[in-house]
């Protein structure tokens, strides 16, 4: 007997920038935008952005090959090949081609980060970071236009905020429900938490529009290979893991700081990372709260956990604690995501994922992390037709 189907909308999604992206920006411009050059080896690729240079492991050729011992980020599952990503990658940007593959895996919406947006954050210079995001805005903007059930985060300008701000307004004009923020601001740039960011917060809510934080989007040092943290015994479990924390680390920002406080209609997602460091994450902030009120600046209206389980949510693809995070830990703001067309998604395999993290789950939970919370977020995309 087949499974019943079971459609979830996707937290967690990307889009990827074509190539060509940036060739109708002035030359001065367009030679300091993001650019990446495979070497011959085929293992890395370095990206150049604003006259940096940044190397990238890319996902195996050789099939028959292990898992590359160092474990980056990028390292593929065994019994694939890099060309099953790229052709997917490119699929992905075909809009009757990705909703083909949504109808077939049971995704509805989907929130869509971008790729070259990451990379924008190491631009230094803020004529070159107002047009590269301009520029990525543009094709989001357009590819979202072409099915309600895409909802494209924009890349913000970071290096000014007044750029920031100003680009969240035309965002909201162009009718983007989220922008995209690194989990960490740009080089040189003050932390989350910092006064300086106020003005954005405050566009934020005054749009609308929610915050998007992806893990694993930290800006790095050019010495430094992206998601490479530690090398040597365990180091593929350790860097994968490493990449979680940054999310955690933005939201207690956030909420400590009171820009949620001040702030009530400001939402919040944090793409990829789990679920059960939502419950964790409160308790320990309400304790720092208490324990050391001596300290605390600024005093919040309310404990530090309420911010969280209010404004805060969080998607997660294939963990099964995250299911109790919602189900047994209260908090209601738990939602599933796909990761598509990335590796370590459940392309492929996604009613499968589905039906063992929630055949044994109350319908009730299982609608409100597969649909509701999404829906609450995101509450003008239309809802699945057939989904329960």
């Amino acid at each position: 007997m087949t499974a019943e189907k079971l459609w979830a909308n996707s937290g967690d999604s990307h889009f990827i920038e074509p190539l060509n992206i940036f060739d109708k920006l002035p030359e001065h411009i367009r030679d300091r935008m993001p650019r990446s050059v495979k070497d011959p080896s085929g293992e890395f690729e370095t990206i150049y952005v604003d006259g940096l240079e940044f190397r990238r492991d890319l996902p195996q050729r050789d099939p028959s090959k292990p898992k590359k011992s160092f474990g980056g980020i990028s390292a593929r599952p065994i019994g694939t090949t890099a060309e099953d990503f790229i052709t997917r990658v490119l699929n992905g940007n075909d809009a009757e081609h990705r909703l083909k593959d949504l109808d077939d895996e049971g995704v509805w919406a989907e929130v869509m980060y971008p790729g070259l947006g990451i990379w924008q954050f190491n631009i230094r210079t803020p004529e070159v970071a107002r047009a590269g995001a301009r520029a990525i805005n543009e094709f989001a903007a357009h590819f979202q236009s072409k099915s309600p059930r895409f909802v494209c985060c924009a890349t913000l300008p970071l290096v000014d905020v007044d750029d920031a701000v100003g680009e969240v307004k035309r965002c909201k004009d162009e009718g983007f429900l989220i922008a995209f923020l690194p989990v960490k601001p740009p080089a040189g740039r003050p932390e989350w938490h910092e006064d300086e960011w106020a003005p954005l917060w405050a566009a934020f809510e005054e749009t609308g529009m929610r915050i998007g934080f992806h893990i694993g989007t930290e800006p790095f040092a050019p010495t430094q290979r992206q998601g490479l943290y530690y090398r040597g015994p365990g180091g593929a479990v350790l860097n994968y893991v490493e990449t979680t924390y940054g999310g955690q680390r933005a939201v207690t920002q956030l909420i400590a700081c009171g820009a949620l406080d001040r702030h009530p209609e400001l939402k919040v997602l944090v793409s990829e990372g789990g679920a059960t460091w939502g419950p964790f994450l409160a308790d320990r902030m309400d304790e720092g709260y208490r324990q050391h009120s001596v300290a605390v600046k600024p005093t919040l209206s309310k404990p530090p956990s309420q911010f969280l389980y209010e404004q805060v949510y969080a998607s997660f693809q294939h963990d099964s604690s995250a299911v109790k995070a919602c189900s047994a830990m209260g908090w209601q703001n738990v939602m599933w995501g796909s990761d598509y067309p990335h590796f370590e998604g459940t392309f492929g395999h996604t009613q499968k994922t589905l039906h063992e993290l929630f055949d044994d789950v109350d319908p009730v939970v299982s609608h409100r992390i597969r649909i509701g919370a999404f829906q609450e977020l995101f509450p003008s995309v239309p809802a699945p037709p057939f989904a329960t």
